[in-house]
């Protein structure tokens, strides 16, 4: 089977083809390459895909002529798209850049997916769609019409024009809401790596809210585990589904929608002191309001991941930061 993921250079993205890899599948990977953090992270990523199996292509999603032609050159049976402009409070800065990758390139997959018939689409959505729900955990089966970000903006957007397609087209799409990724290989711009850089410099870190903000942290290899599951099953129409009483994570067409979270919230200050213990070092905490765009709480529920895949997250928080930190002392030849 030929798998094409887009975003393949980027934390998730690396994981994925390199697990896909492992298991045997031919992967296609697009990634742009661009400069919202370190390229040279992204180009030691793709030094662990080398494989006979591993072709890639750097593009812009945006670029309608070249997916095109790589979409005609590779024919991929599924295609995961997780390429995207992240980050929330990015989004309040450059606007134009997510709707450029997240709206037109996620357009511009949809359309391929549907010329070339492929067996299906996963796609990332964020746990960011649920905005100011206040109803916890988050349940895929809510209502999510209130964002917060234009971030959060774009992924339910991705959500409803998927659900187009997978009408008019008969493409089967299934949407992801991760919840706080984090783990070996991860963003410079995500909490972990910023703390983790800063204690280890002796540098402040900013804590939003006070500190007092709760995250669904989920460990990247079990993020890749769940995707690497769905890629053998296609969503399915659901036979019970009524316009009566509409439900968001189902439709009359194949299409579903999951969350992926760890299913247990941890206070952010717990996290730190994780890091902490691991580093054997304290934080200078600057204590902070909470930031435009940003939501209090994040809470997965993941009942339906489980019933349709059988698993769900579970790795601990001490467990996936130490793992986290070693990879950063070891990149970045860093001696405590």
């Amino acid at each position: 089977m030929k798998i094409l993921v887009t975003g393949a250079a980027g934390f998730i993205g690396s994981h994925l083809s390199k697990n896909l890899l492992e298991k045997g599948y031919t992967v296609i990977g697009i990634d742009n390459m661009n400069d919202y953090y370190e390229v040279t992270l992204k180009q030691s990523r793709l030094g662990f895909l080398e494989n006979t199996n591993f072709f890639f292509e750097k593009t812009d999603l945006e670029d309608q002529k070249k997916i095109k032609e790589i979409f005609n050159k590779y024919s991929p049976d599924v295609v995961v798209n997780l390429a995207a402009q992240a980050g929330v409070r990015y989004s309040i800065e450059n606007p134009k850049a997510y709707i450029d990758s997240n709206i037109v390139g996620f357009a511009n997959i949809l359309e391929e997916c549907r010329q070339h018939k492929v067996e299906q689409l996963i796609y990332a959505s964020s746990s960011s769609v649920y905005g100011a729900n206040e109803s916890y955990p988050f349940s895929v089966h809510d209502n999510i019409d209130h964002p917060l970000s234009l971030y959060a903006a774009t992924k339910k957007a991705n959500e409803l024009m998927a659900h187009t397609y997978s009408n008019l087209f008969n493409l089967p799409t299934t949407g992801l809401r991760f919840f706080t990724v984090y783990g070996p290989w991860g963003r410079p711009d995500m909490a972990l790596f910023k703390f983790t850089k800063n204690i280890i410099e002796n540098k402040p870190i900013d804590v939003y809210n006070n500190g007092d903000m709760l995250r669904d942290f989920t460990y990247v290899d079990d993020i890749v585990e769940a995707i690497t599951r769905l890629v053998q099953k296609p969503a399915q129409p659901n036979k019970e589904w009524s316009g009566k009483k509409p439900d968001p994570a189902t439709s009359f067409a194949p299409y579903k929608v999951y969350n992926i979270g760890n299913n247990s919230p941890v206070k952010l200050l717990d996290f730190i002191d994780a890091i902490e213990e691991k580093l054997g070092k304290k934080a200078i905490k600057n204590l902070m309001p909470l930031q435009p765009g940003d939501v209090p709480a994040t809470y997965a529920n993941v009942d339906d991941l489980y019933r349709d895949i059988e698993f769900k997250p579970k790795t601990s928080i001490k467990t996936g930061v130490s793992k986290f930190i070693d990879w950063y002392l070891d990149y970045y030849k860093v001696e405590l």
